[in-house]
């Protein structure tokens, strides 16, 4: 029985992921598309243009 009761003490514990986790994770991948925008543009541009070209020939 104690098992039982340290497990559903340990299940009302857990918060699981907090509202400012949250903001802080969104605000780390904000970061890295402002700094790799112009590597981003040109990755999705070169795949966009590559799809073009195959769609042609199948």
């Amino acid at each position: 029985m104690k098992v039982l009761e340290t497990m559903k003490n340990f299940i009302k514990e857990e918060d699981g992921i907090g509202v400012v986790e949250i903001i802080l994770i969104v605000v780390v991948l904000i970061g890295l598309v402002l700094i790799f925008k112009k590597q981003l543009t040109n990755l999705v541009n070169d795949i966009f243009s590559t799809i073009t070209d195959k769609a042609g020939t199948v």
